[in-house]
């Protein structure tokens, strides 16, 4: 039993087991929702309550009673799939799990979680969703996204290119949060949409008490609904949950470990900030619903290698890259893009057997100036692309794509430095490759 001594008294007391819905008096307050289950470390002395409002709220029972408003036995909220109608006056929104905490749901009668694989489960778990769209929801993978590869970016393309095709009015992906920037790149670049794609993940699970999966989620289908027909990433955009930001997905990137509001747009600004489900505010231009018809491009390459330049980095490692076939090379350069001398000779190699190498900088925020310093010069004469403003895992994916269009290394360069998602500020617009 995960509760603990003084817990399971407190709730023998009152009659009560996991997944009844109870109510909770405390300090001339009350709160009414279903308990839940907690992991085996929690601490002893708190319940938790999984609130109407859909959010989870912890409650120290000091000083507290508990009463018992309903049995565990019949379902609380939501429906089967079976029984949820479409509504006419309804957008119809797609919504692809592809694993991740985001795609967990709590099982009341347990009070464990378990990944969402039905719109049943989904807006169970989330019944707030059923007044906003209608929903086809489908898992693609579970996968944790540590474990994402290039071949699911397409397989994932592909399916979204069929719901839109099949009538989605726009699109919700669930993705595990550790690699939801790469995945977000690869869709910007893999599909042109003509309407929103949006990827939204969770950093804590939804049997936690500061989860944020509800409002990432709920904010994300508001997102689906909006005229922003770009692929972007819903998140928190701050510690508490009054507001989340929808950011570019080839200018976003995971910038820590735990936080909510973890993702944040690197050389730009988010595109839009969202609140229960609404637009607040819009920051800058964008491609609208229907402005452009729907295309794949789905074709990548997975032999890309992405490098590290360091102190003391060895030379044999662009040399392995090579000797095992790789056909493309991301060097994560420091500063305006360098790396040490001793580096350019294998370098030069890669140029010599027509394998494309691209320059980003580790520093992230700014621009690929390789013009500056005399490294830099000769870095330009072994025949490096500029990465320009790119950030290290966008310039990756895109290298990837664009050896997935073309094997001839000038084309390569060309679609390098050419503008297609919005990754490249002040470039070519995307017209000049994909028309």
């Amino acid at each position: 039993m995960t509760y603990k001594e003084n817990s399971k008294k407190f709730l023998s007391n009152g009659n009560v087991t996991i997944g009844d819905t109870v109510k909770v008096s405390k300090d001339n307050t009350s709160y009414k929702g279903i308990l839940l289950d907690r992991s085996e470390d929690a601490e002893d002395n708190y319940i938790v309550l999984k609130l109407d409002s859909g959010y989870n709220l912890g409650i120290n029972i000091e000083n507290a009673s508990i009463e018992l408003i309903e049995s565990g036995d019949k379902p609380k909220i939501g429906f089967d799939q079976s029984e949820i109608e479409k509504d006419p006056e309804k957008m119809n929104i797609s919504i692809i799990s592809t694993g991740g905490t985001v795609s967990s749901i709590i099982d009341y009668s347990t009070g464990a979680v378990h990944p969402a694989f039905t719109a049943g489960d989904l807006l169970r778990a989330n019944p707030e969703l059923i007044d906003l769209a209608n929903y086809d929801v489908k898992a693609l993978y579970n996968i944790l996204s540590e474990n994402m590869e290039p071949k699911y970016w397409v397989e994932a393309a592909r399916s979204i290119a069929d719901d839109i095709s099949n009538g989605a009015e726009g699109v919700v992906v669930a993705h595990g949060t550790d690699t939801m920037h790469y995945t977000s790149a690869a869709l910007s670049f893999l599909i042109r949409t003509p309407v929103p794609i949006v990827l939204t993940g969770a950093q804590r699970s939804s049997d936690r008490p500061s989860s944020d999966t509800f409002i990432n989620l709920i904010n994300s289908v508001g997102a689906a609904k909006s005229d922003i027909a770009e692929v972007t990433v819903c998140m928190h955009d701050s510690l508490d949950d009054t507001i989340c930001a929808l950011h570019s997905g080839v200018r976003v990137r995971k910038m820590h470990t735990s936080r909510r509001d973890t993702f944040r747009s690197i050389n730009s600004e988010p595109i839009a900030y969202l609140k229960d489900s609404k637009i607040q505010t819009k920051t800058r231009n964008y491609i609208k619903r229907n402005e452009r018809d729907l295309e794949l491009y789905d074709t990548i390459e997975e032999k890309v290698g992405l490098i590290k330049s360091y102190p003391g980095v060895a030379p044999e490692l662009i040399d392995y890259h090579i000797d095992k076939g790789y056909k493309g090379l991301l060097i994560e350069g420091t500063g305006l893009g360098h790396v040490p001398e001793y580096l350019i000779k294998p370098l030069q190699r890669a140029k010599d057997e027509g394998i494309p190498c691209v320059m980003t900088s580790q520093c992230l925020y700014g621009r690929v100036n390789m013009n500056v310093y005399s490294t830099g010069r000769k870095l330009i004469e072994s025949n490096l692309i500029s990465g320009e403003d790119m950030t290290p895992e966008v310039g990756y994916v895109k290298l990837a794509w664009a050896l997935g269009q073309s094997d001839k290394i000038d084309e390569i360069r060309k679609i390098m430095e050419t503008n297609i998602a919005g990754e490249l500020n002040d470039r070519l617009s995307a017209k000049y490759f994909l028309n």
